[in-house]
């Protein structure tokens, strides 16, 4: 059967028309859409290709990359620096901002990216994704510090993931609801398969690193506990564990049938502030959940109001069904007062 749904670009100039986007963030997100097919046909090829394995460096957050995480970060850069809308682009293997080649317009937008998120799979043949998210600014400034672009993720006007996976899916928000797409091999286009997508409010299924429990807080320790003891315990049913290590697949299985995703600040990474990035993984994720009529904490509250101090600052998250984030927030101990 001949499958009649909008492509990507159709719905995109939809929404331009009904919510008032501008023709530069189209335009942009296109090019989004074009990097994340061509990262798509990267991942594909695998040891085919000699693409992986590691490599003898370390990013600027102190990881040994990944081949694929070097390639992917290029194939972001190029495929959107030429779009013509874009002031900066910011991303999570770089240490500093990225700015607009001379030979291209610029324009009001800022790119902030994770090109691979969940890497470390890749060697073993395991979902991986990439996460954007997407700022305007008000005017462009002479210098492009990230003093001059550093925005909480309120101001978001844009987030999404692409999800490499048995099918390639990209799901998106503009600020009006999530939508998702599916990627056509036949025509090399995404479709629109996944109307207003809705996180259900219940779930029993989390998410966590069951290995750092000892490093956990009381408050985390406790809900875990809970949710173990099952249909004997304080929640009177029983949950699922899921633990994939791709924060992408974490919260693509989140958004289609419920539950929650936890990474939280803990003894051994609070130094560092928490273990995910605020700028390119809490955020875009935390809108995307938001809009989807989930919830999406650190430990000190909404993660959409943090102001970041740094580029790659770190923070705790914790996101998905919302009663259920809510159970969890009345736990710790900086949200129960």
């Amino acid at each position: 059967m001949t499958n009649t749904s909008k492509t990507y670009v159709q719905y995109l100039w939809d929404r331009r028309r009904s919510n008032g986007i501008d023709r530069d963030l189209v335009a942009l997100l296109h090019s989004v859409a074009t990097a994340c097919k061509a990262v798509s046909n990267s991942l594909k090829s695998g040891a085919l290709a000699d693409i992986l394995g590691s490599l003898e460096t370390e990013n600027v957050q102190g990881e040994t990359q990944k081949k694929l995480d070097v390639i992917a970060n290029d194939i972001f850069l190029r495929r959107c620096e030429y779009s013509g809308v874009l002031a900066a682009m910011v991303s999570e293997e770089l240490e500093e901002v990225y700015a607009i080649p001379d030979e291209f317009p610029r324009g009001p937008y800022v790119l902030l990216f994770d090109p691979l998120d969940g890497s470390s799979n890749i060697d073993v043949n395991v979902s991986v994704g990439s996460i954007f998210s997407v700022y305007k600014l008000d005017e462009l400034p002479t210098e492009m510090t990230y003093d001059a672009i550093l925005r909480s993720g309120a101001e978001q006007v844009a987030a999404g993931y692409a999800l490499y996976g048995p099918a390639t899916m990209l799901v998106l928000s503009t600020g009006k609801g999530v939508d998702g797409f599916t990627l056509d091999a036949s025509i090399g286009e995404f479709r629109h398969t996944h109307a207003n997508i809705q996180v259900p409010p219940e779930a029993a299924e989390f998410a966590i690193n069951m290995s750092r429990r000892r490093f956990w807080d009381d408050g985390i320790a406790t809900y875990i506990d809970e949710c173990i003891s099952g249909e004997t315990g304080p929640r009177k049913r029983d949950y699922n564990m899921r633990w994939v290590a791709s924060m992408v697949a974490e919260v693509h299985r989140i958004m289609l049938r419920g539950g929650v995703f936890l990474y939280p600040v803990d003894s051994r990474n609070r130094a560092d502030g928490g273990k995910l990035r605020l700028l390119y993984e809490a955020n875009p994720m935390a809108m995307l959940i938001e809009q989807a009529g989930g919830a999406a904490i650190t430990e000190t509250g909404r993660i959409l109001d943090v102001v970041p101090v740094s580029p790659h600052q770190r923070v705790g998250v914790m996101l998905g069904s919302k009663n259920e984030v809510e159970y969890l927030a009345a736990k710790l101990p900086e949200n129960s007062a």
